[in-house]
């Protein structure tokens, strides 16, 4: 049994929100990646292509919503209760900046994780060489459930 004070296995966490990400279809279609994983935070990389854009080139607001949401629900299940997952019932974004570069960086962040609900905010970034600018802030509602049999 481990004492509530000793630090989370983190590549059993890094696991196993590994193979849940890679079980979303969406994910997979987009070409998005999974970065940093620790407990209340993940990252979501998605690369720059052309088929991620709309008419002006820059990354779709669908594109940068999907990962900011995905960033957002990772995170949260980071502190589900093993057996349990969690699903959006909410969320807010607001695009800040055009969404250009060679890449985005979704980052989730727990704000309170609670037996039912879950709050997340997710801070997601256009990455461009050198520089690393934010282009959409989320904040997200999700409902933590029994995974499915």
């Amino acid at each position: 049994m481990t004492s509530p004070t000793a630090a989370p296995d983190t590549a059993a966490l890094h696991a196993r929100i590994q193979d849940s990400f890679d079980r979303s279809g969406l994910m997979l279609h987009l070409g998005a990646r999974l970065g940093d994983v620790a407990p209340g935070r993940t990252h979501i990389h998605l690369p720059y292509s052309a088929t991620l854009t709309q008419h002006l080139g820059y990354f779709h607001a669908g594109a940068t919503t999907s990962i900011a949401d995905a960033a957002g629900g990772f995170a949260g299940m980071t502190l589900a209760p093993l057996g349990h997952t969690v699903l959006s019932v909410e969320f807010k974004i607001n695009m800040l900046a055009p969404a250009r570069g060679e890449s985005l960086e979704a980052v989730g962040r727990v704000i309170r994780s609670g037996r039912t609900l879950t709050v997340v905010q997710v801070d997601v970034y256009a990455l461009n060489a050198d520089e690393k600018t934010p282009i959409a802030l989320m904040q997200q509602t999700l409902i933590n459930l029994p995974e499915p049999a």
